[in-house]
This record gives structure tokens, sequence and C-alpha cells, in this order.
């Protein structure tokens, strides 16, 4: 099992703004019992889940903007904003670099260093780190893990919940063809591609149903350069999924 530690400890180099939140946050805490505002604020509203202890599943930007924008609301909202506890995956470049973030949390677990496939994009070991440390949610953040369905569709199995949209819906818009697909279906003007036309009636859930999904797929290179001829050179040709561009080529 990975480490866990308190980042608070020794030296705290915590902005005076929140350091002053956490003293008020504290204050105002001592006259009620710890979490008592929370479970109050989520049935006032109608909730049937309170979550309290959040997994940050990101790091950098990313995870020091969500923690000091849920503290800040926790203190306007709650009164305290230690009603909320955080828990972040860090590695060791993140760990030696004294990352902010790291310092803002609760507590961190260290994880894998190296490219993110590793950390913070492997979905095995943010569901694995998720369960160990009891948490009720995770914060995917941006980047990483953030856009693959897998994530939530495996938090859901094991009956944590993920702060973002459903698998489904991740998919029909993080998918390039899905996502096309579904602006077709709604009216949006669409430059000429291979599945020029094809439209599709939006499932419950989100998702675009398998047939028309195919249907817009280049299925061989007869296929292609078929298309290519009817939209006209030059083409660019693209993988549906992911990538950051990498994957493109000019014909």
């Amino acid at each position: 099992q990975a480490p866990v530690a308190n980042p608070a400890a020794g030296s705290d180099p915590t902005p005076l703004n929140h350091q002053l939140s956490n003293l008020l946050g504290a204050a105002l805490s001592a006259m009620a019992p710890q979490g008592k505002a929370l479970e109050d604020y989520v049935k006032k509203h109608g909730g049937a889940r309170v979550l309290r202890r959040i997994l940050i599943a990101n790091n950098g930007m990313a995870a020091t903007k969500a923690i000091m924008s849920m503290r800040q609301w926790a203190f306007l909202e709650l009164g305290s904003s230690s009603e909320l506890e955080f828990i972040v995956m860090a590695s060791k470049d993140d760990l030696e670099a004294n990352a902010e973030f790291i310092r803002l949390a609760d507590a961190f677990v260290e994880v894998p260093p190296g490219k993110n496939t590793n950390n913070y994009a492997n979905v095995e070991l943010i569901v694995q780190t998720a369960r160990t440390q009891n948490v009720d949610c995770v914060w995917p953040g941006w980047g990483h893990a953030s856009e693959n369905p897998a994530l939530p569709r495996a938090l859901a199995a094991v009956g944590i919940m993920f702060l973002g949209p459903t698998a489904p819906v991740m998919h029909a818009l993080g998918d390039k063809i899905a996502s096309t697909i579904l602006a077709q279906s709604s009216k949006v003007p669409c430059i000429p591609w291979n599945g020029e036309g094809v439209t599709a009636e939006i499932q419950p859930d989100g998702s675009i149903p398998e047939e028309p999904f195919r249907r817009a797929c280049l299925q061989s290179y007869e296929e292609a350069l078929q298309c290519a001829k009817r939209i006209g050179y030059p083409v660019v040709l693209k993988a549906s999924e992911g990538g950051g561009g990498k994957g493109i080529r000019k014909c």
C-alpha cells in the first residue's frame, strides 16, 4: 500500500487568506458536530448522499484550484472549510517539487513516478486508491483520466461517485465520430467528412446507438479512398479518440 502522509506537518506555506479561512472555519466548527453542517445541507437540498471525503485524481493547477474552490465554497455555505476532506495522489516528481496542491490537501497518497499512465491517468490505480482511502467520490480534473469513460464505469462498479459526466455522455462528447454525429443530429453545420449526413436518436443515457456510429466509421482503405475523392483533397485522416492531435495526417 502506498504511504499516506499529512502535508500540513512542519512549516505552513498555505496562503494567508486560506489560513484565515481555516481558523474561522475551525472556530465555527467547534459549535457543531464535525460533518453535521454538510449533512444538513445535503438533506435541505433534497440530496441522498453526503460526499465529504474527496480523492483528487489530478495534480498541478487543476488540483490546486479544485481544493481552494471547494474549501471556499464549504466556508461560505457551511461555515467551515474543514467540512470537506481532500486526499490527493502525488507522484515523486510532485513531492520533490513541494507542489502546492499537496500542501493544501489533508493527506496524500504517493503514486508511481513517470508518465501519466503510471499515475494520474491510470484508471486501475485511481480506483484502487479511492477504495483504499475509503473516499466518497473522485474528482478527475482535466486531462489525464478525466475524459476516459472507463473511470466513471469502474468507480460506479465499486460504489464510488465520479464528479463529472456519466461514461456514455463522456464517450459521446469525447469521441470525434460520436460527437460529430451528435452535432449533426442537432442540426449543427459540420465540414464534409466520411460520416456526413449520419444522424442518430440519442439514447436516454446520452449514448449514440451502435448502428449509426459504425456507419460513420471507416472500415477499409478502399472506403477511405472513396470518401477522400468525394470530399476533395487535401483531406485530414485522424483517429476518433484522443492523441492530442499527434495522430493527424494530411493526405
